[in-house]
Parts: structure tokens; sequence; C-alpha cells
């Protein structure tokens, strides 16, 4: 069975946002057209229901490619309907998903203190994150979906990272993984999250992530990170130490 090995070499950047709605506060009985409450609702029903548009960074078209190769599928990564031309690659594109596009997901509300009074400010905080060179994209859209009784402000907001797929860690991680796995297939990734990588790439290190985890396929893995049941199969694991150690032993 060939399998692909992510190795991280971007990041997509934080922007996480605090959302506050001021309004007119009154008696819940009373008719209210500037309830904080409801104009915070329809603003954070309009980010989580938008989906951003497919933006193809270099990592994850590799990633794609490499994949499409290793299935015999042809995938024209320049099709106006890249969605149905990546759904070719069935569970692969399913995994990709997360680092197709920026995403932006409410996470918190706060509003009120009595069922009976219309508080005049409620506030949310949002999770969103970017894909390098679209922060903008992202900021650009979050505002426009914004009421206007609805400000934003910075909760935590770190950069994006993208670093080329080569030098010298980057083959003797592909060496580790392959002398494990003659049939593996190490490949540039994008992590949907953050790292300490942030901090080090402001000093100017490149920075890779890279655990060389052998999964199955059968293994929804993308979908248990902060779940109750979140888990990586021992022999995976085993798995990994192997590869690590082979890694130490050649840098």
């Amino acid at each position: 069975t060939r399998r692909l090995y992510p190795i991280e070499n971007a990041q997509r950047g934080m922007a996480w946002m605090e959302l506050t709605a001021t309004g007119r506060a009154g008696h819940g009985s009373s008719p209210n057209d500037e309830n904080a409450v409801t104009d915070l609702a329809e603003s954070l029903t309009r980010i989580g229901r938008h989906t951003f548009p497919i933006r193809l960074i270099e990592p994850v078209r590799a990633l794609l490619a490499e994949a499409a190769r290793l299935q015999g599928v042809d995938v024209d990564f320049d099709a106006e309907d890249l969605d149905a031309e990546l759904a070719k690659l069935g569970p692969v594109a399913d995994f990709m998903q997360v680092v197709l596009r920026n995403s932006a997901n409410p996470t918190m509300f706060s509003a009120g203190y009595q069922t009976n009074v219309i508080p005049g400010r409620a506030t949310a905080r949002v999770d969103g994150r970017f894909l390098p060179g679209h922060e903008q994209e992202l900021v650009d859209t979050i505002d426009a979906l914004l009421l206007p009784s609805v400000s934003r402000q910075w909760v935590n907001h770190d950069i994006a990272v993208e670093t080329s797929f080569d030098g010298p860690l980057v083959d003797a991680m592909c060496a580790a993984v392959r002398a494990e796995d003659p049939d593996g297939h190490p490949v540039p990734y994008c992590n949907p999250g953050g790292t300490d990588a942030k901090a080090f790439t402001k000093l100017g290190i490149r920075c890779f992530g890279f655990k060389g985890l052998k999964l199955p396929h059968d293994l929804d893995y993308g979908r248990l990170f902060h779940g109750v049941d979140e888990r990586v199969p021992l022999e995976g694991l085993r798995f990994g130490v192997r590869v690590m150690t082979r890694l130490w032993q050649n840098c």
C-alpha cells in the first residue's frame, strides 16, 4: 500500500477576534429593533455559514498532485470548478479540505443577565484562520459580513508560515520515512492550525513539522483533533519512533 507522509512546511495564520454588538437596552416584553443579541447572532450566522473560495498554495497543490499521480487520476488544478476536480481524489481531498481555504468559526457567545431584560451589549469570539498570502481576504470578508452595530477587535493575531520544501533537513526526513516504508511518499503539507514555528519564523529560522506516523487508511485522523477520543494507533506510534530515531541518528 502506498502512503503519503505529510511534512509540514506551511501553517495557516491565526485571527482570533472578539465581536461586540451594541444596541438599545430595554424590557424583554417591548419591541426593539436595536437588539444587540439579534444583531450579533445574525452576524455570527453570516460568518459561520460563509464558505471561503479555494486558494491553492504551493504545499497543498504539491501534496494533491502527488496523490493524483499515485492514484492515476487526472486532476485539472486550474479548473474553474476545482471542488469537482478535487473530489476525484476521494479521502485525500476530504482530509485536505481544511487547508484549501480560509475559515472562520464562531466559538463563544455572551449576552444578558435576565430573561426579561434586553441587554445593550453582546459579545462573541470567532476563530479565524488564513492561508499564507490570504490574510487580507479573511479580514475584508469578516468586516463585510458584520452588521453596522457590530465591531471587531483582535484576541490573538499571528502570522501564516510557509517555506520551501528543500534542504538537508527535508532530505533527512524523507530518507527516514523511506527507510521504514519503501512505498512511502513524503510530501509538503500546510498545518491548518499553528505551532511555535510562528515565533521561530520571526527569528529567521526555517521550520518544519514532522512526526512520521503511519496511519491506517480508514482512520479519520483529521477529525480526531481536540475530540473526546483523540488518539493514534500504537503501531503507528511505534513506526514513528523508529522514523524519528533514524532522523536523529543521521542529523
